[in-house]
């Protein structure tokens, strides 16, 4: 009977990875995935409670659902002097495996690179690692209590706030201390977990993989320091190389490439269509070689917005190739006019 077990599996798993968004429907949502009953699928409810793979909370119409995890550990660290390859080997590792070889790698990568994030610029003295394995994904965040990423990067580099500081943290290739970093990996890192996040202040920093850029700046409780948040499916197929591969727009592994979401350029409500808006979303693409502008949520843009992005910065760096992607037509329309005029 291995398909029958085989299909009781994956309706198992699908449960699991649905819980999150489903917690008071996921019999529904199931039942209606695999066109069977609520019935059934709550026989397959049952099995993972019993397991201890999920939990049942409330009663009646009040019943929710979500996910037990194997392994909740929280540690507490000092950042002077803190290695975080040892942490990573000695403390983090032994709770997250077994793993396939992919995922650790991923973890591997992303833990490594924010703990070094919070050692060397948080200006803090302690950070919090909170890790969780579950069946069917990790998550870990990293907490300090330095100065704030957003704000330490606003007095960098002397922005206007920390939203600018958001857009420039967006684009890759910025970090406060160039001689000894990169500033490659927070951009890396948002785009190989399935979820990652950093809250300081009152500014929240989301990117989720596979969907369209998606940085959000909004939090009702501003809180000091910085906390970074990470998480992935322990049975995703995807590959540190892949997603390293995606940037290097030459093909020799140089990171060459970056996408814009040109709505961090924007203040609340008001419309992209002044020249000096345009420069703040041009500031320092120059230092890659293929640039695409993503146009989602932008409802219009305005002429001399359009011809600084598209015209003058483009005679002014014939060397860069600039792209657009998810353009309403309007916003086409002004970029394509923009593009038609001469120099």
């Amino acid at each position: 009977m291995p398909g029958v077990r085989n299909r009781g599996e994956t309706i198992r798993l699908f449960i699991m990875e649905n819980i999150g968004k489903h917690p008071t429907d996921i019999s529904t949502v199931t039942a209606e995935a695999f066109g069977i009953s609520r019935q059934a699928v709550n026989a397959h409810i049952r099995k993972l409670i019993d397991q201890k793979a999920i939990v049942k909370e409330g009663k009646t119409t009040a019943i929710r659902y979500r996910l037990h995890p194997l392994i909740e550990e929280t540690m507490f660290f000092k950042l002077s002097g803190l290695e975080e390859d040892i942490i990573w080997r000695e403390a983090v590792l032994p709770k997250l495996n077994p793993l396939p070889d992919n995922i650790t790698n991923i973890w591997h990568y992303g833990f490594t690179e924010m703990l070094n994030n919070a050692i060397d610029h948080s200006q803090g003295e302690n950070a919090i690692v909170k890790i969780k394995k579950y069946p069917v994904m990790s998550e870990i965040s990293i907490t300090d209590d330095g100065i704030g990423i957003f704000r330490r990067i606003q007095e960098k580099f002397n922005l206007h706030d920390e939203q600018h500081a958001v857009l420039e943290l967006s684009k890759g290739k910025l970090t406060t201390d160039p001689a000894n970093h990169t500033g490659e990996g927070i951009f890396f890192s948002s785009r190989i977990f399935d979820e990652y996040v950093i809250l300081s202040d009152d500014i929240y920093f989301s990117h989720e993989y596979n969907k369209p850029e998606d940085w959000i700046m909004e939090r009702n409780t501003p809180e000091s320091g910085t906390t970074v948040f990470m998480r992935i499916s322990n049975h995703s197929d995807r590959k540190i190389k892949s997603v390293f591969d995606e940037y290097a727009g030459s093909g020799d592994y140089q990171f060459d490439k970056t996408v814009v979401p040109v709505s961090l350029a924007q203040y609340g409500n008001e419309s992209l269509v002044s020249r000096s808006q345009a420069k703040r979303l041009l500031a320092r693409v120059d230092r890659f070689k293929i640039v695409i502008f993503d146009f989602n949520g932008i409802d219009q843009i305005g002429q001399a917005f359009a011809d600084e992005v598209f015209r003058v910065f483009k005679n002014h760096h014939p060397e860069i190739q600039l792209y657009f992607v998810k353009a309403n037509p309007n916003v086409e329309r002004m970029i394509i006019r923009a593009l038609s005029t001469g120099p």
